[in-house]
């Protein structure tokens, strides 16, 4: 049977996996909310499903592999909330691959973090990720379903880097002592999943980061230095003008081990740390805007 993957929510991380898969002859699926996103995604090789809109229920037949990467609402997640009974019946899956965030660990005042730690999130979108990987977790014990979950550190890669920022002056490096952020590059991210896929572990929890948490500060200085820029001005968290979801992102600080998808999945990073990242995306001429 060839592979078939259906992935709700064809954005960012997906597109990287699908340019690792269908080379291989996969067939893939996946959703948009935009019909003016059909054509760039059928121009890729992937046949586009607008949803909410479209019946999914035919590839979800066919699928073999599902990829969720929605974010939950308020309401909780919405691929559960409108496909749950048809998931739990469908046969032929074999892998599900489920995208979180480490914001479920909440803030850790610079310390570390692993799979086996507890789930303390501090903010809402920590919150409503937690209890979307709870009820996937519960579908997937009650129906042997094959689960994977996926939490993903800040995700950077072409089009998503601090360079444009730079450039155009409007990077900016707020200071607030002891913060640290873990980020990884989007093909890490492609090749942990690919990795998983390869070898199939039901119920078991991956964190996709690199192996070096760094303030980020110390990140928009390196690119300024390798674009040969001048290292944007250090401005106080505690009086910078930010907006809320900025600040937001501030309310975190922890280090988050990787440990797991190089033991348990063999991965070796193409980017192990932000450096190598970003040496990468100057080579490539792509354009950025600031990593998560």
């Amino acid at each position: 049977m060839t592979p078939h993957l259906l992935s709700f929510g064809q954005g960012y991380c997906a597109q990287a996996l699908a340019r690792l898969l269908l080379p291989q002859g996969w067939r893939i699926t996946g959703t948009t909310r935009s019909a003016d996103k059909v054509a760039i995604l059928r121009d890729t090789g992937i046949a586009p499903l607008v949803w909410p809109g479209e019946d999914p229920r035919p590839a979800l037949s066919t699928a073999t592999h599902l990829l969720l990467s929605v974010a939950p609402g308020q309401d909780g997640d919405p691929v559960l909330a409108a496909l749950a009974d048809d998931i739990a019946e469908a046969k032929n899956l074999r892998w599900i691959g489920y995208l979180s965030t480490t914001g479920v660990y909440g803030d850790q005042g610079g310390g570390w973090v692993d799979e086996t730690s507890p789930l303390t999130p501090s903010t809402q979108r920590g919150q409503l990720r937690v209890q979307a990987e709870t009820a996937w977790r519960a579908l997937a014990d009650a129906n042997d379903l094959p689960l994977m979950i996926f939490r993903l550190a800040g995700i950077y890669g072409p089009g998503r880097g601090p360079f444009a920022k730079v450039r155009n002056g409007t990077a900016r490096r707020i200071i607030k002592p002891g913060q640290v952020f873990s980020r990884i590059h989007v093909d890490d991210i492609a090749r942990v999943l690919a990795a998983s896929i390869d070898r199939p572990d039901p119920s078991a929890v991956y964190n996709l980061c690199d192996d070096d948490p760094a303030p980020p500060e110390d990140v928009i200085a390196h690119a300024a230095r390798l674009l040969g820029l001048p290292v944007p001005p250090a401005e106080p968290f505690e009086t910078a003008e930010m907006s809320k979801m900025a600040r937001s992102f501030y309310a975190e600080s922890k280090r988050v081990d990787n440990t797991r998808i190089k033991t348990a999945l063999g991965v070796q990073l193409l980017y192990p740390d932000y450096r190598a990242g970003l040496a990468a995306l100057l080579a490539d001429n792509s354009k950025d805007q600031s990593p998560a």
